[in-house]
């Protein structure tokens, strides 16, 4: 039986489990163990046992609960909503101003969580009302909040990318380097043409009143700027110890974490009720996460073992005679596809058994496809028709948004994104720099 076909068959059984309707990490473990069973016999199915001994070894799976409770622990206990209303104060002034604060806003959260659902909980919930209230077009607003949503996946410290970093076995540290000259950019990107198209069309994004900016205080607005500090500064500490080698990944989560609650509580928004929502939320995410690795090396396990990665580059480079670069275009535009249907982390385990190793083999650098690869989900995240943002925000909108006006709102994000895409593609450097300068020093 050829490697060719082996892949056909794996992949789409995996394929057809998943319209079924079942849990991602159930497919993926049973597909692996039920092709290790066929394939080689009764010793085989071990295989699956073997694959959680793998993650007791990966260290860096330790950090993902820590981030995940550091973020809901910012969002829950209102220190998020403090951080808007000083974007809202600071820039309402100018047109357009409260959308460029919310882009901020999710910059922030995104460097703070690493998650875009918590980015688009904050933005649907606080951000959505007010910039409703100020007259701003609900088109682009609602826009604005599932792309700014999405920068979570792809600014540090991005759950996502710890994911693909165990995954792929590449450092984390160079990955999360190699997402903020990409992220900063596709915000920057975002930011200009809010600005500009609410410079040629004033009514879509009026500035905030003059009466309304009389009432606001340079003492209220100095305050805000203080409390604004606070994420800021749990964010740069926990960089800051772990860049300059004083705590190892893992170290640096706790600190993140502890900061996160410590700051809860000076500002008197801890409670028993926030404690509890938090961490279930976070058990929640973090069990999702160890099952779907877990069943990602069961079926990685098989797939290696049957060299069928070395088969399909044959397959694709020989004798369809296609170029590396057209294999990576061919690769970018199946996780375009697929992730109209399925989220980040079933994205990447289905595909990384094939991709990682392919990539690797036809000389492009793995961080940097890292950093493609998520931009990719991020795009698909905001595609109709079932782009996952797009569901969470007619979850949370109001009744004035409907499910027409979501979908058009994407549309100018959509192709920013697909330049942002491009531009990193062309000039890798965007997203290499930084790993390269911080290995040199």
């Amino acid at each position: 039986m050829s490697s060719e076909f082996i892949t056909l068959f794996m992949f789409g059984t995996m394929m057809v489990l998943l319209f079924t309707g079942q849990r991602v990490f159930g497919v993926i473990g049973f597909v692996g163990a039920a092709a290790a069973l066929w394939l080689w016999g009764e010793g085989s199915f071990e295989m699956p046992f073997n694959a959680s001994f793998q993650v007791l070894n990966w260290y860096p799976l330790i950090t993902v609960p820590f981030f995940i409770f550091m973020g809901y622990m910012l969002s829950e206990s209102g220190i998020a909503s403090e951080l808007y209303r000083l974007f809202h104060v600071w820039f309402g002034p100018i047109r357009g101003g409260l959308a460029l604060g919310t882009i901020g806003l999710m910059v922030l959260i995104a460097a703070l969580n690493g998650l875009s659902v918590a980015g688009m909980a904050i933005g649907a919930t606080i951000a959505l009302p007010q910039l409703l209230k100020h007259d701003y077009d609900k088109v682009m607003v609602t826009g604005v909040i599932q792309a700014g949503s999405s920068l979570g996946i792809l600014i540090p410290p991005s759950v996502v990318l710890v994911l693909y970093a165990m995954i792929a076995r590449q450092p984390v540290l160079q990955l999360w380097l190699a997402g903020v000259g990409p992220g900063l950019l596709m915000a920057a990107i975002f930011a200009i043409y809010i600005y500009v198209r609410c410079l040629i069309n004033p009514e879509i994004g009026p500035a905030l009143p003059e009466e309304e900016r009389a009432r606001i205080t340079w003492g209220e607005k100095f305050s805000l700027l203080t409390k604004g500090i606070i994420p800021l500064a749990i964010f740069g500490i926990m960089m800051g110890l772990f860049l300059t080698g004083t705590t190892s990944l893992v170290e640096s989560s706790v600190v993140g974490a502890v900061l996160a609650t410590l700051a809860a509580w000076v500002t008197g928004n801890l409670n028993r009720h926030i404690l509890e929502l938090c961490t279930r939320n976070t058990l929640t995410i973090s069990c999702m996460f160890l099952w779907i690795i877990l069943g990602a090396l069961c079926f990685s396990s098989v797939y290696d073992g049957l060299g069928a990665v070395k088969a399909v580059k044959t397959l694709l480079l020989d004798t369809w005679d296609l170029t590396p670069w057209e294999i990576l275009i061919m690769m970018l535009v199946s996780f375009l596809i697929m992730g109209t249907f399925l989220d980040d982390t079933a994205m990447l385990v289905i595909v990384a058994p094939l991709y990682i190793p392919l990539i690797i083999s036809l000389g492009f650098n793995p961080i940097w496809f890292g950093v493609l690869y998520t931009i990719t989900c991020q795009i698909a995240y905001i595609t109709p028709p079932f782009g996952y943002n797009l569901f969470l925000m007619r979850a949370m909108a109001p009744p004035e948004i409907t499910l027409l006006d979501i979908y058009r709102s994407i549309v100018p994000f959509f192709f920013l994104m697909v330049l942002s895409l491009i531009l990193i593609m062309i000039f890798p450097q965007i997203a290499l720099w930084l790993p390269e300068y911080y290995s040199a020093h």
